[in-house]
């Protein structure tokens, strides 16, 4: 009996730092994704089509930046902070190789910033805005969601990055007043990752004890070695979303990046809506196995985004409507389909990394954005020719199915070993 009520009671304790992780890591998200889509209807206003598409096309090129730096750590690292938890001089080890890989990473990523932006007039001629971006990238890098989200404890540092990260979502609208300050809005969401992450290094090392250490060269490629995948993956991901607005500031101008990016935006808000939820399973899943769970929540969250979905594509016009101003108008069209791509992300993603790699099937996870990536670019670079932005966005809808596709795959051939595990 107190066997079966010890069982009981650390199960629950389970469900509960699930459901608190995924609320922290929601305000979380909030602060990362929402707040800046606040101030899209502002931005669109004062800095206009062209001043806003190229911010956009920026914020674009500097994604890279951030996911070379990234190196698919925060996932990888999120594992085995996972696993190692309980061991303190194991948890020092793990957070200084990625401090280091990802300081390296940083230089490495500056370097070639310096060598793109004084080899091409196109990126010469706003060369500020670009360094100012790239504050962005070391804030990233800093900011060890992946060791919180490995222990889950997402509380510690939840409220202190929403704090920050308003406070300079607040100052746009204060100092963004014309056209000629459109500089300053790297500068400031720079300013506020950097703040974040700071705060965040600051508790891990408070909090939670952790020393910061020297491991050996062995040691440090080791963790390197085991993110590869992980970082090919995200990759992956840049080539058939980032990179469809680099694309088309590239070849249709600021104007047409800014129309994308208005759609896209909203896309991204749509679409990650889920991704907190996604991230609090993926240690859960991890340890747990809890398949009985996992479907009840799988089935939940298709049916809520389904509905969500149908409601913006009915209701495009009206959105686009009252967020943008006029010029933005063919953006709806956009956002149509942005609605059906994201019915088709939504159960991809939650397949992925808290199911298939969790469960110890990382492969359809990884591979499938990888060949979805390179069908993706292969399509992008055909319809140059012939590109506007809606080939752009519909070229999506091929590669999410293909992601998909191979995920469903995954679960169907491995149906027999996933289903046959209970908690």
């Amino acid at each position: 009996m107190r066997g079966q009520a010890l069982f009981n009671f650390i199960k629950k304790e389970n469900y509960r730092r699930l459901v608190e992780n995924f609320f922290s890591l929601y305000l979380l998200q909030g602060a990362n994704y929402l707040l800046p889509l606040i101030t899209l209807p502002y931005l669109t206003r004062v800095l206009g089509t062209d001043k806003f598409g190229l911010v956009m096309f920026v914020q674009a090129f500097t994604t890279y930046f951030v996911i070379l730096s990234d190196y698919g750590f925060n996932l990888s690292a999120a594992r085995e902070v996972s696993v190692n938890r309980d061991n303190p001089e194991k948890i020092s080890e793990i957070i200084s190789s990625v401090l280091i890989t990802k300081t390296t990473l940083l230089i490495i990523g500056f370097g070639l910033l310096n060598l793109i932006i004084f080899s091409f007039a196109r990126f010469q001629s706003d060369w500020l805005l670009y360094y100012l971006a790239y504050g962005l990238v070391f804030g990233q890098a800093i900011f060890p969601v992946w060791f919180f989200q490995g222990m889950e404890r997402m509380k510690y540092i939840t409220i202190l990055n929403v704090i920050a990260k308003s406070i300079f979502t607040a100052s746009i609208f204060i100092v963004v007043n014309k056209q000629a300050d459109y500089y300053l809005v790297p500068f400031l969401n720079s300013m506020g990752y950097i703040v974040a992450g700071t705060i965040s290094l600051f508790i891990i090392y408070r909090q939670f004890n952790a020393k910061f250490m020297m491991p050996s060269f062995k040691t440090i490629y080791g963790y390197f070695r085991d993110s590869t995948q992980f970082f090919l993956s995200r990759a992956s991901v840049s080539i058939y979303s980032n990179s469809n607005t680099f694309a088309i500031g590239l070849f249709l101008g600021n104007s047409a990046a800014g129309i994308y990016s208005a759609a896209e935006k909203l896309f991204t808000a749509m679409s990650l809506a889920f991704q907190p939820l996604v991230e609090a399973l993926y240690p859960y899943m991890s340890r747990q196995r809890d398949i009985k769970l996992y479907k009840k929540i799988f089935i939940a969250v298709v049916f809520i985004n389904l509905a969500f979905c149908s409601v913006v594509f009915m209701l495009s016009d009206n959105i686009i409507g009252i967020i943008y101003p006029g010029e933005f108008k063919v953006a709806a069209d956009l956002l149509e389909i942005f609605s059906f791509i994201c019915f088709i992300t939504v159960p991809s993603v939650l397949l992925g990394y808290p199911f298939l790699a969790a469960l110890g099937y990382p492969k359809y996870a990884n591979y499938s954005v990888i060949y979805a990536s390179l069908v993706h670019l292969a399509l992008l670079v055909v319809i140059i020719p012939i590109m506007t932005v809606y080939h752009v966005a519909a070229l999506l809808i091929i590669t999410q199915l293909v992601v998909l596709g191979i995920r469903v795959f995954g679960v169907v051939k491995n149906k027999k070993e996933i289903f046959k595990i209970t908690v």
